[in-house]
């Protein structure tokens, strides 16, 4: 009688459309947890990082030394060092070929705007698929649920006398479905929200020192260019 009730013994008495519908969402929820910890890593990396090099911006660094070093790395740069890079470049590129202080900053803050929008696609990369998975696995677990209970309502018409026995596994089996359609969507939603949260909190900041430094840009290139500060 244990193994009649057991998960497994419900699983392998299941109908067929019902077990593609289980394996399908532990496959979701799978996918979603595998998303889980890749994003936290990602995302508590990303926040080192900009905590770390915002110190070493604040502390006085010459920019020029800063930039030299943060260029000498390449392709490992990401977050507020890739911003700083391409904003510092396109500001010295342009320093060197215009003499317009505000076609200077133009030019340095949207590289920095560009930088911002890439960094911050790579932060909410695969949260969509958390919210699918969120949305949409309580109702694959409810048809699968539904598709069982309407077999087993079924299968009690060809009998005279039906008794608790007869309904309980199939109903039973049939709600597993849907368990198995919360077990995947809860942890997507909860820490889609967080994930969602962390990242506009990171935007924020990005955005913050976007400002800050192309306010420190613009006071050098007035300064340079010997124009009067507007």
């Amino acid at each position: 009688m244990p193994a009649e009730i057991s998960f497994i013994g419900l699983f392998l008495e299941a109908s067929l459309l019902v077990k593609l519908v289980m394996i399908f969402l532990l496959l979701m929820s799978v996918a979603a947890w595998t998303v889980i910890f890749q994003r936290q890593k990602a995302l508590k990396e990303a926040q080192r990082r900009a905590q770390r090099f915002e110190d070493r911006f604040w502390s006085g660094v010459d920019l020029n030394r800063l930039y030299q070093e943060l260029s000498a790395r390449g392709d490992q740069n990401s977050g507020l060092e890739l911003m700083f890079t391409n904003g510092f470049k396109e500001y010295a590129r342009l320093s060197k070929s215009s003499r317009s202080a505000e076609a200077v900053m133009d030019g340095s803050y949207r590289a920095m705007r560009v930088s911002l929008s890439r960094e911050v696609d790579k932060l909410e990369q695969h949260l969509p698929m958390l919210a699918t998975i969120g949305s949409t696995s309580p109702y694959i677990g409810l048809f699968g649920t539904v598709w069982g209970i309407m077999n087993s309502f079924i299968a009690l018409g060809s009998v005279q006398h039906a008794t608790l026995n007869m309904v309980a596994p199939g109903i039973a089996e049939a709600l597993i479905a849907t368990a198995m359609g919360l077990f995947a969507a809860i942890p997507a939603v909860i820490f889609f929200n967080r994930f969602s949260t962390r990242v506009e909190k990171l935007e924020n900041s990005y955005a913050n020192f976007m400002d800050e430094f192309s306010a420190i840009l613009h006071r050098q290139a007035y300064s340079q260019q010997g124009e009067p500060r507007a």
